[in-house]
């Protein structure tokens, strides 16, 4: 079957359509255009013969391929076929079955353009970066994280203390990592209790606001019970592996809590890191603010992920602009990580500025005197890249810097 009647270049998009940019390559023996209007028609009205069934009216909600240049295709889709306020059925149709058509070597979604209408039936953040710098009360600077290491295997008591250390060192955040939920070694419930009440006490002793991000991923039922469990115990923030728990209960507990989310990433890999299948995470994160996260991890630029710097700035563009077609929702907070140290806290500065939460892992427990050095070293490279001391004269002075220095070393 052609495909080309789900092309047209002389086809101006509406205001009011959705558009998806996507890169392809046709499979052997399939012209560009048949494959280009193939993935218009499959994600829209279409399928692979004429059918009888179809109306005037079907027609005319046809996805349409717009623009095709070599392996780029940009596709104008009527909002009429989409559902406000539904990621879920978005999803089933721009990235469902068009991935699995045998017309194509390869498919990438680069990029989801989103009217004003469809944009209005989401919420959006509730928090965004402003929101948090009131809680935390800190205007001038990029907040400090860390995540606790090892990944999965401490106690909950462990965990805690360690918590407080970082915290009294001078992190701002401490958070869960992702594998880390309700094991027998270390029960959600518990976890929850000893953490906090260290955090409350890292705050009367340092006199600065902290925070706990709980990690709440579950299945929807007992996501929303581990949820509702935070906010009894006095927790101020939440965190969700927003991919592996689905859209649709990122969702429901978006609007079940008051509680800025902090969306871990975990899994975006197997869609984002290839360049002949899946998707970039400049869409993943789009999503995310509609949906309305408040922190969402970027990448690290620096550190062990494999994104290049380009990649990681669409991302944080996406989430931060308030020029974009998201632009109308408040801004959700950068999140840099994935091996990080104090040796890159400069650099990382002058690339993403103050709205941003650097995080370190390895880079803060792995420090040679342990979690608390850890953290005034991140502290004390913050300091010195906001004050624009060079880091290794800052060093000279400050022995937890030096020591993370002689270790790690400073990117160039």
């Amino acid at each position: 079957m052609s495909y080309k009647e789900y092309v047209s270049r002389d086809y101006k998009p509406a205001r009011t359509d959705i558009i998806c940019e996507f890169n392809f390559k046709p499979a052997k023996g399939v012209s560009v255009l048949d494959a280009a209007g193939g993935i218009a028609a499959e994600s829209s009205v279409g399928t692979w013969d004429k059918v009888m069934t179809e109306t005037k009216k079907v027609s005319n909600m046809r996805a349409i391929a717009y623009y095709v240049r070599k392996n780029i295709v940009r596709i104008a889709y009527p909002l009429e076929l989409f559902e406000p306020g539904n990621i879920s059925q978005l999803l089933s149709s721009v990235a469902g079955n068009v991935f699995g058509m045998d017309i194509l070597n390869s498919l990438l979604l680069k990029d989801i353009i989103f009217p004003k209408n469809y944009v209005k039936s989401f919420k959006g953040p509730r928090h965004g970066i402003n929101g948090l710098r009131k809680k935390f009360k800190i205007y001038d600077r990029p907040l400090i994280g860390t995540i606790i290491k090892p990944k999965i295997g401490l106690s909950s008591s462990q965990h805690a203390k360690i918590a407080f250390k970082a915290w009294v060192g001078g992190c701002d955040i401490v958070k869960d990592d992702e594998n880390l939920t309700n094991q027998d070694f270390n029960p959600f419930k518990l976890r929850v209790n000893k953490t906090l009440a260290l955090m409350r006490k890292a705050e009367q002793l340092t006199g600065e606001k902290k925070a706990y991000l709980a990690n709440v991923t579950a299945p929807y039922d007992e996501m929303l019970k581990r949820v509702k469990y935070v906010e009894k115990a006095g927790g101020t923030h939440i965190m969700i592996d927003v991919l592996t728990v689905g859209w649709s209960a990122l969702q429901e507990i978006r609007k079940h809590t008051k509680l800025p989310i902090h969306a871990h990433r975990a899994m975006h890999a197997a869609m984002t890191r290839s360049e002949d299948f899946g998707m970039s995470m400049k869409v993943i994160a789009k999503l995310c603010r509609l949906i309305g996260v408040d922190q969402l991890h970027t990448g690290g630029i620096l550190g062990k992920m494999s994104e290049s710097k380009n990649e990681v700035l669409e991302t944080v563009e996406a989430i931060t602009s308030k020029k974009n077609d998201l632009g109308m929702l408040k801004q959700v907070m950068p999140v840099a990580s994935g091996g990080l140290y104090p040796g890159v806290v400069e650099k990382l500065v002058k690339i993403l500025g103050k709205d941003v939460i650097i995080q370190a892992g390895g880079g803060i427990h792995g420090h040679p005197r342990g979690t608390e050095a850890g953290a005034k070293a991140m502290r004390q490279a913050l300091h010195a890249a906001i004050e624009r001391i060079p880091l290794k004269r800052y060093a000279e002075t400050h022995e937890e810097l030096k020591e993370a220095i002689k270790k790690w070393g400073v990117k160039k």
